[in-house]
């Protein structure tokens, strides 16, 4: 029996694209081993270490955190993973990281959310919160009963300041001017591939379909159409 070789998979995409909801999906269909830089930089940061408390001290400052560091934090955790499929998000998010992460392991493939940025406000700034609970409503497709209010406390409702518009527009801006190079990078070497849409559920059964032919699927359930 040939053992299909392991798959070295990137996933990008802007703040609002959908990333979080496809990668679920690209777990549970073909049980890839999922790595988010932010989870990761998260959970440093809970626990105190070394790189957390450096990463804390840049975020603090409203500053990126340097490339070295994120570079040595990503490529520390892939080491533990070499024996599996991977999917990492969030990470390379400049053409020095993209460079430093190709020294260390080959990527076969980059998947793009090709997200129109309108299409991304409009999702974002919709979003509302109940602070107490972080019961989530969205002014597109499940708003509250009572506009600015809670369903169930009648409490209130707030825009996080991620969603706020101007917000948005600057995490925008700053995904465009620092991801379009790592893009670039990627297509010159033939490896990225666009999926390009307004909807999540318009966009999976193609990025499907293109997985299918890398790995098989080993969700339980291999129902026709994926869900």
């Amino acid at each position: 029996m040939v053992v299909p070789p392991l798959l070295r998979a990137v996933i990008m995409g802007p703040p609002g694209s959908g990333k979080g909801t496809v990668s679920a999906r690209i777990i549970k269909h073909f049980g890839v081993k999922h790595l988010s830089s932010g989870d990761l930089l998260r959970d440093n940061m809970q626990k105190k270490t070394e790189v957390g408390i450096l990463a804390k001290s840049y975020i603090d400052q409203g500053r990126l955190i340097p490339d070295d560091i994120m570079t040595q934090l990503m490529l520390t955790e892939l080491k533990g993973l070499d024996q599996y499929n991977w999917l990492l998000d969030g990470f390379p998010r400049t053409v020095a990281q993209a460079e430093a992460l190709d020294k260390e392991c080959h990527v076969d493939t980059v998947i793009d959310l090709d997200v129109p940025f309108e299409t991304i406000k409009c999702r974002l700034t919709a979003r509302w919160i109940h602070p107490a609970s972080g019961r989530v409503y969205n002014l597109e497709f499940s708003p509250p009963k009572v506009q600015g209010i809670d369903d169930i406390t009648g409490e209130p409702l707030v825009q996080r300041d991620d969603d706020k518009p101007e917000t948005v527009s600057r995490r925008l801006q700053a995904y465009d001017a620092q991801t379009k190079p790592v893009l670039e990078y990627y297509r010159e070497k033939g490896l990225l591939k666009s999926f390009s849409g307004t909807e999540t559920n318009k966009i999976w059964p193609h990025i499907y379909a293109f997985l299918q032919t890398k790995l098989p699927d080993v969700s339980q359930k291999n129902a026709a159409t994926p869900r």
